[in-house]
């Protein structure tokens, strides 16, 4: 690991067994995350996307170790998270932290305010009573919530300051990584650019990274450095932000952005339907994973080989035959008419 490297995730797997029969023998394996890998530095943000059951939310809980890796590993600040103890992994998550999709169910209901956020104190022996109390309350004001709020209850607030509380919770350790699962797909729009104001302030005041999983690629624009994204439990495309919403080269990441909602009612936009549904994971496609949906899919080759992830320049990732070929003319007509 290199030292603008806070977390590095390399050949990252997650296979779930498929069990049948009496004895639960193991039949199958769903492949939800299958060979990633990508990096994050210091103070950075890099979104994940895709469409759901992509693999993103898996991905974002191996790289915590709330389910465990099937293989690959996973370096936070030079440590491999897969092969930390238990005590090490303990430690570890004082400083990785993680704010949950759904601001409703990841809140204990029997629990006050002031409980949940001082939680991971008590847990990480943070300070005495007093003091945990006293950090409970900064925190409450950096999230926007006032601290007079300590002793109530989950059902007694909104969507929206549910999820403060939820950031509230994650930045009370003062963490150097935070994955975003979704943080606003739950909440109304007009409350979504709160929190996610809230999340760029935080992250531009602490220096905190983040891996921001989401499938709202205009909230992932305003808020990521990168974007990686995610078909069927791969990496397909990565790159600067404004490199890839301004020339996307996978052809699945320009359907994406086709469905993009475009402000301006005298523009539109060329829509792209992609073809057919999404594969199973528990039986993806031979060669590139896309080809049955692609519709610049080269037969005979796509079906059969399966593209590797190749830099295009400026560290723009893609993972595609039919862009390969691209490059490809353009580097044979160039040296042609040099």
């Amino acid at each position: 690991m290199t030292d603008e490297h806070l977390l590095t995730v390399n050949h990252l797997k997650k296979y779930f067994p498929v069990r049948k029969g009496v004895f639960s023998r193991v039949v199958a394996w769903v492949k939800a995350v299958d060979d990633i890998s990508f990096h994050i530095a210091p103070g950075e943000t890099l979104g994940l996307v895709g469409e759901s059951g992509c693999g993103k939310t898996t991905a974002g809980r191996t790289i915590l170790r709330l389910i465990e890796p099937t293989e690959g590993n996973v370096l936070f600040e030079g440590q491999d998270v897969a092969r930390l103890s238990s005590a090490q992994l303990r430690a570890a998550r004082q400083h990785m932290q993680i704010i949950f999709q759904d601001p409703y169910s990841s809140l204990n209901p029997r629990m006050t305010i002031g409980a949940i956020i001082g939680e991971g104190l008590t847990v990480h022996r943070i300070g005495d009573k007093k003091e945990r109390l006293e950090i409970v309350k900064q925190t409450l004001e950096k999230v926007g919530l006032s601290p007079q709020y300590i002793n109530r209850y989950p059902h007694e607030f909104s969507g929206g300051q549910r999820q403060r509380i939820g950031v509230a919770r994650a930045l009370a350790l003062s963490p150097r990584f935070i994955v975003c699962d979704e943080p606003v797909s739950a909440l109304d729009v007009s409350v979504q650019s709160q929190v996610v104001n809230l999340l760029v302030d935080l992250k531009e005041k602490y220096g905190i990274a983040y891996l921001f999983i989401s499938h709202d690629l205009s909230v992932v624009k305003y808020i990521c450095d990168r974007v990686a994204v995610m078909y069927l439990g791969e990496i397909v495309e990565s790159a600067k932000s404004e490199d890839l919403y301004a020339d996307p080269l996978h052809p699945y990441t320009k359907a994406l952005l086709s469905a993009v909602p475009v402000p301006d009612p005298a523009r539109k936009r060329a829509r792209i339907i992609l073809q057919g549904d999404v594969p199973s994971p528990l039986n993806p496609p031979s060669g590139c994973r896309f080809h049955p949906r692609c519709p610049i899919a080269i037969k005979g080759l796509c079906e059969v080989l399966k593209p590797e992830l190749k830099d295009y320049g400026s560290g723009h990732m893609a993972a595609c035959h039919a862009v390969n070929a691209d490059y490809a003319d353009k580097a044979r007509i160039s040296r042609m008419n040099p």
